[in-house]
Parts: C-alpha cells; structure tokens; sequence
C-alpha cells in the first residue's frame, strides 16, 4: 500500500490518521496469525490455497489478465472472510461502530432462519472498489433470534446470561469513541486498538454456564450453545480465497486436512458465478464449564473451522432469481441439502440443472444474468465523434469493440451455502429444523443503529460507474 493511502489529515485536528486500509489490513493480518496460533490447520489451509492459485495463475494467462484488469490480483492472496455470532443487540450495535473504524459497513440482509439457522446476519466490508483492492476482509456478522427459542424458561435464561457478559475491551470501547469524535486514529493509536478489539475474537477455553445450561442450549441449537455459552463470540473461521476450490477439495486430504463432503453454491463452471465455498471440518475442543465453586466439568464443544472460498461473477436480480430455481429444483429432487451419500448424485443433478444458466460472459452480459467492468479499447481513438454516446449505446460499442467486459466479482455471502457449511461440519440435523418467525430486516437494522447497504444496488452503481468512465472517454 502507497505512503498515501497510509496517513490522512483530519479535517478538525492537526493530528496524522492512518487510514481505515491500513487498520483494517494491519487487523486482519493479526487476526490471521491468531487463529493460526489457535487452529493449525488454517496455516496448512493458507499453503495449500496459496500453491493452487500459483499453480492456476501459471497455467491460465486468461485468468492473470482478468484479476489484473479489475485490480483483484494485488489482493488475492491477503483475502480473507471471517464470521462471528452475536447475542445481543448492543453487541451488534457496537460491532458497527468498531468495524467502521476498519472503513467497514454493513451490506446486505440475511435471514439464515429459513434455512435453520437461528440468525439473522450482514456482512462488513469495504464498500469503494479500491478499497476492496486493498484491504479485502469482510466478517459475516450474524445475531442471534432469541425470539426463535421455543422454550420460554430457556429463552429467558439466554437473555440473562447475556445481559451479564461485556465482549468488548474498556480501551477498545474508548478508541471507538475517540475515533468517531476526533474522524480517525494515530497509527499508535490504531496499533492499540487492533490489538484490543482482537480480543472480543480471541477463543476462550472456559464456558460462562455450567455443563447442565450448556446441554440445554446444545438441545435447542449448536448454535445457540456457541453463542451464549462463552465469554465472547470467537472467531469460528477464517476463509482463503482460491481460483480453484474442485481442486482444493481433492487436494485437502494429503495435507492432512479432512474436508466436508460437498461444495456448496453452484456447480463448477467455465465462468463462475457467486460464491463457493468447503472446508475443513470443526474441532472438538476441550472446555472446562463453570461449576457451582470456581471452574468445573470438563466437556468439548464444536464450533470452529476452517473455510475455503471460490468468488465468481456477481449476478443481477435476474440471475439470483434463476441461481435460487436451479439450486431449489436440485435440493428438491434429492430431498433436501446434500449428503455423503447422494453427493455423487447431487452434483450430477446440479450440473445438468445448471446448463439452463449461460456459461459465456457475453451471454450473461446480454441476458443482463450479471454484472461486469466495462472498459474501453485501443479500438475506440478511431470511433466516429457524430454523436454523443450514451448508456443506449453500450451493447452496440461491444459488438463494434470499442468496449470490453470483465466480470466483477462477487464480493457477499449466500445463505444456503452458510447454513450448508455450517451443519456439514457439526454433523447436525439442525440445519433442517424449520423455524416458522418470518425474516425481519426492520428489527436488525434498528439494532444495529442504521440501514444495510442494498446489495443488488451496489453492484448496479459499482457497474454504473465503469460504464461512466467509458462514455467520458469516448465523448471527449
């Protein structure tokens, strides 16, 4: 990262801020080296991506020239995703603000209930192209729906429990304040605050309820167990990026690394679309829970992984739309999510399913499926200046090749994959639990102190904006 992206003046003070890049890579990096600590087969995870997204870059001049045009190849091997759950509104509320900080926003509304999941989520992220460019984390930020327990004695129970806990640092909490009244941090500052913030992600061995409420929660939920049974919400993994997840997934087993059975999201495709995703599967950890004097019985508890990633193009509502009917008319056909013992059958079925959705970036260009950069070409210092172009003309300046097209990135999460990756690897049935609260974006959204960035939107003004930058070109 240049010197200038580095240091920024406040507008109100004479003092030198580091920019919210350099915070949010200089976090990342440590939160990397702490759950490599805490899970060694994440650092086995980082090698093996790493070596396949050398392998494929050597070998596909087509893929080089792709994440290099759209600025992707300087952040590939730093970029990671993580996820976190949380148990009450003001832990969302001041997640917010503590990722903000980062130069993170929420973007996008989940609602993992329909698919049996107790949560309703958003992921933080970078929302300025360059600034993904630089500094690619994201955490996919889930809370927990106590309103979803159906047990009432329980239920209440949860939220005492959760009353009771502070998952932030006092000096933490106090950098938050200074940098929203002062608009940023020193970089002394800033190394304080990276440092104090990673302990609310920091895996603590030690329950906060003894193993009796710990079975309890575990009855209603895993979920629900890791929420509320801890002291804070841990990280429970941290995602890679590959250029070629079928080949991670074969390949996971000579390092040693036990993958789940299947990869969720689409099938695999000449252009990929979305997102998919696999992993390792979760640790059986050791915990001691609280007994009546001091710590007591010594149990285990599952929850953390580790996750690998595959980013595709970003689909428009149209293509979401065809991703969502393919994928249902799949999991219909077979009963439900996949399993060791249909995987053969299901990724066969999903392919066949699949080829109803064009495999050509020109095709989903023209079928508006999904979103691209646009470009200009050597071509366009010979276009005729008879008229002022305009976005009606921006089919018609491809065919004649005065424009190009690269597919932008899908930079968010899917819902069935995450409830996917998560039962695959607690070896639950909680995934198919039904839960029958209706999504409730209204109710996060206050919680967590503003609106979430409209999805589709954004990648409609992401595209807009390259589009833009193509006809001032061709116009001047």
């Amino acid at each position: 990262m240049s010197s200038k992206n580095i240091v920024e003046k406040s507008r109100n003070t004479d003092k030198a801020f580091v920019s919210p890049e350099y915070i949010r890579n200089r976090f990342s990096t440590i939160m990397s080296d702490m759950y490599k600590n805490e899970v060694p087969l994440y650092g086995e995870l980082l090698d093996l991506v790493h070596d396949i997204n050398n392998d494929v870059l050597s070998k596909s001049e087509e893929i080089k020239e792709q994440l290099e045009n759209t600025g992707e190849m300087t952040r590939l091997n730093m970029e990671r995703h993580g996820a976190i759950r949380l148990g009450k509104p003001y832990e969302l509320f001041t997640m917010r603000r503590l990722f903000k900080v980062m130069g993170m926003f929420p973007v996008g509304y989940y609602d993992l209930a329909t698919a049996g999941v107790p949560v309703h989520s958003t992921a933080f992220r970078a929302i300025e192209n360059t600034a993904l460019n630089q500094a690619p984390f994201r955490v996919f930020t889930s809370l927990l729906r106590i309103d979803l327990i159906d047990n009432e004695e329980l239920r209440n129970n949860v939220e005492t429990i959760l009353e009771k806990r502070q998952i932030f640092t006092e000096k933490a909490l106090e950098l938050i304040d200074k940098s929203e009244k002062e608009g940023g941090l020193t970089k002394e500052d800033a190394e304080i605050f990276v440092q104090e913030a990673l302990e609310t992600f920091r895996w603590h061995d030690t329950a906060t309820v003894d193993h009796e409420m710990y079975e309890a929660l575990l009855g209603q939920h895993r979920l629900i167990a890791d929420v509320v049974a801890f002291k804070g919400p841990h990280i429970n993994h941290l995602t890679p990026r590959t250029l070629d997840i079928d080949k991670v997934q074969v390949s996971m087993a000579s390092r040693n690394i036990p993958p789940k059975d299947n990869i969720e999201g689409p099938p695999t495709r000449k252009c990929p679309i979305l997102l998919r995703q696999t992993s390792f599967k979760a640790l059986t950890e050791k915990v001691t829970f609280k007994g009546e004097i001091g710590n007591g019985k010594i149990g285990e508890h599952k929850a953390r992984f580790g996750e690998i990633e595959q980013r595709g193009v970003a689909v428009t509502q149209k293509g979401l739309d065809l991703y969502n009917e393919l994928l249902g008319k799949t999991r219909k056909a077979i009963g439900g999510s996949p399993t060791a013992e249909n995987a053969a059958e299901y990724n066969q079925l999903l392919a066949e399913n699949f080829k109803a959705f064009p495999d050509n970036y020109n095709e989903l260009q023209s079928e508006k499926l999904a979103y691209f950069h646009y470009f200009t070409t050597d071509k366009v210092k010979n276009i005729a200046k008879d008229k002022a172009y305009t976005k009606a003309d921006i089919n018609q300046l491809l065919k004649d090749g005065y424009l190009t097209i690269m597919p932008m990135v899908y930079e968010d999460f899917l819902p069935v994959s995450a409830a996917g990756i998560f039962a695959s690897n607690l070896g639950t049935d909680d995934a198919k639990r039904e839960y029958k609260g209706t999504s409730n974006q209204s109710l996060f959204e206050k919680d967590l102190g503003e609106p979430v960035y409209v999805l589709m939107k954004w990648y409609e003004d992401m595209q807009d904006e390259t589009i833009q930058k193509c006809l001032a070109e061709i116009n001047a």
